[in-house]
C-alpha cells in the first residue's frame, strides 16, 4: 500500500505519524581494555577460518577490523591503547565566544600589520618619486 503525500501530511497532522525522538540519537560505541583483551583471546583460540570466528563476531556485533587493530595495539606492546580514548570536554559557549574573539583578533592586528607596510612602502615610494622629479627639474640637459 503506497501512501499519497497528502495522505501522510493528514496523518501527520492528526498525530498518526510518529516523530523521531531527537534526544534519542546513535552514540558511537566504546570498549573497555578488560573486554577487548578477553574479545582478542577468545577469537584467537578458535581456529583460523573457522565459522566460531564469524560468529563470535555477529554475537559481540564486531568488525574483523576490530579484532585487526586491537592486536594491533596488544602486538606493540601498549596496553594503554586498548583503553578508549577519552573525548575532550565540551567547551561552554563563553569558551565558544572567547576563541572566536581571539582568532578575529589575531586576524584584524595581521591586517593592521599588512596596512602599515603597505602604507610605508607607499610613502618611501612617493619620496623617492620627488626626489627624482625634484632633480630632474633641476637638471637642464646640455645640448651639444
Amino acid at each position: 500500500m503506497t501512501m499519497t503525500t497528502a495522505s501522510l501530511m493528514a496523518r501527520a497532522h492528526d498525530g498518526a505519524v510518529d516523530e523521531p525522538d531527537p534526544a534519542a540519537r546513535p552514540r558511537r560505541r566504546s570498549f573497555t581494555a578488560e573486554y577487548k583483551a578477553r574479545i582478542l583471546d577468545e577469537y584467537d583460540a578458535l581456529p583460523a577460518g573457522s565459522e566460531g570466528r564469524g560468529a563470535l563476531l555477529r554475537r559481540e556485533g564486531l568488525y574483523t577490523s576490530h579484532i585487526a587493530e586491537w592486536r594491533k595495539v596488544r602486538d606493540a606492546g601498549a596496553i594503554e591503547g586498548l583503553t578508549a580514548k577519552g573525548r575532550k570536554a565540551k567547551r561552554s559557549p563563553e569558551q565558544v565566544e572567547l576563541d572566536k574573539v581571539r582568532r578575529r583578533a589575531e586576524r584584524l592586528e595581521a591586517e593592521l600589520a599588512r596596512t602599515k607596510l603597505a602604507l610605508e612602502i607607499t610613502g618611501k615610494a612617493h619620496a623617492l618619486l620627488e626626489l627624482l622629479s625634484e632633480s630632474a627639474d633641476c637638471d637642464p640637459k646640455s645640448k651639444p
